[in-house]
């Protein structure tokens, strides 16, 4: 399978995922959590694009937990959620890590 191409499925299932993950999420107004949905997923939607078309010399699981982490830090900082935002992170990018490695 080309590269982009899985990055933009695992992108994609990813990015659905978070969001769905997010649906339940109690917030008083609408807009914001709207904003921070559509935020995680642009998000989530690039550690899936990025992880399999980088290569760091590591190994694309390595190279899917450092993505994970770092493109999820940002986020946490200001949301201050850290342990959810870099815990999905860090495992989605291993995940996506494993699918790149068993595929590509």
């Amino acid at each position: 399978m080309n590269k982009i191409t899985l990055g933009i499925i695992c992108g994609l299932a990813f990015g659905i995922l978070d969001v769905l993950i997010m649906i339940p999420m109690p917030e008083k107004d609408k807009r914001k959590k709207t904003e921070a949905m559509i935020g995680a997923f642009l998000e989530r939607f690039m550690v899936g694009l990025i992880i399999p078309n980088l290569n760091l010399g590591t190994g694309y699981v390595v190279t899917g937990i450092i993505v994970g982490l770092g493109l999820s830090v940002p986020t946490a900082v200001i949301t201050r959620a850290y342990a959810p935002i870099i815990g999905i992170g860090v495992v989605g990018g291993l995940i996506i890590g494993l699918i790149s490695n068993a595929v590509i």
